[in-house]
């Protein structure tokens, strides 16, 4: 099985240089709005999107994420939805990569067999859903490998070398790797040690390696670009976003074009960056 996320790792390893990943919460601050940011991110310089589920307890986001999905569930953006958003987004897009990144009620409650039969009809290619271990492979990781979407786990700077193993068994499309403990968007990502994480992760496993949590300038893309293959910035384009909002929190004329300029930067951040080799 090869997925859109294998086809541009292929395209951009033939290139010699990493990927830029985005991460934006679908439907904030308006699904609207939100559909035109995604559209604008390929132009912008973004390889692969994630895309936020919004959900009422995202444990593992920090606060501007956390905003975010409250801002998008205010204006009534749910599961069917953001599957919407995606189709809405294929119509002029057939090759950039899309995952969806959230939690595993929203999926539970809409039924795991029709959410997957949803997704890949939609235009999904695949899912990192933070709360699901390995232990619970049975639950969606499984189906969602046999649906034909990659399935996407998190590696962090506490998952050992005994550990490793069980998180990258059914993994596919990439490893995410955490470069620091705690919630997204709270401290800056230190590419030295970045780069023995990824190389530790690399004795492990074939994939490619992308590193996100505390990266929000060009030059720190650059510097995590250099030592693994793909940086992922969230928070950063978020806060671009939430500073482009009215009082009431709504979009407003420079809403689209802030979030397209500063994935523009950064993606030139990631694209002159000299590739490690492998």
């Amino acid at each position: 099985m090869s997925t859109r996320i294998d086809a541009r790792f292929a395209e951009l390893a033939k290139q010699g240089r990493s990927a830029f990943v985005t991460y934006m919460m679908a439907g904030d601050p308006d699904p609207k709005t939100s559909l035109d940011i995604i559209k604008a991110l390929p132009n912008a310089g973004a390889d692969i999107i994630e895309l936020g589920v919004p959900f009422t307890d995202p444990m593992a986001d920090g606060p501007s994420i956390q905003a975010a999905g409250l801002r998008a569930l205010k204006a009534g953006m749910t599961l069917k939805k953001t599957l919407e958003m995606v189709r809405d987004f294929r119509k002029d897009d057939e090759v950039t990569p899309i995952v969806l990144m959230g939690y595993y009620n929203p999926i539970y409650i809409y039924g795991v067999d029709k959410f997957l039969a949803d997704a890949k009809t939609a235009g999904v290619d695949g899912l990192i859903i933070v709360d699901l271990p390995p232990e619970e492979d049975d639950e969606l990781c499984l189906p969602a490998m046999k649906a034909g979407l990659n399935f996407i786990r998190l590696a962090t700077p506490t998952t050992d070398d005994k550990r490793l193993p069980a998180v990258l068994a059914n993994t596919s499309g990439f490893v995410y790797y955490v470069s620091i403990t705690g919630i997204t968007g709270s401290a800056s990502a230190d590419s030295n040690v970045v780069g023995e994480a990824v190389a530790r992760i690399k004795r492990h496993t074939r994939l490619p390696v992308c590193v996100g949590f505390g990266i929000r300038t060009p030059d720190a893309a650059r510097a995590i670009a250099e030592r693994a293959n793909g940086a992922v910035v969230g928070t950063a384009l978020v806060d671009a976003l939430r500073g482009t909002l009215d009082a009431e929190g709504r979009a407003t004329g420079k809403s689209v074009a802030a979030v397209a300029d500063l994935v523009t930067a950064l993606a030139q951040g990631v694209r002159g960056a000299k590739q490690a080799a492998e």
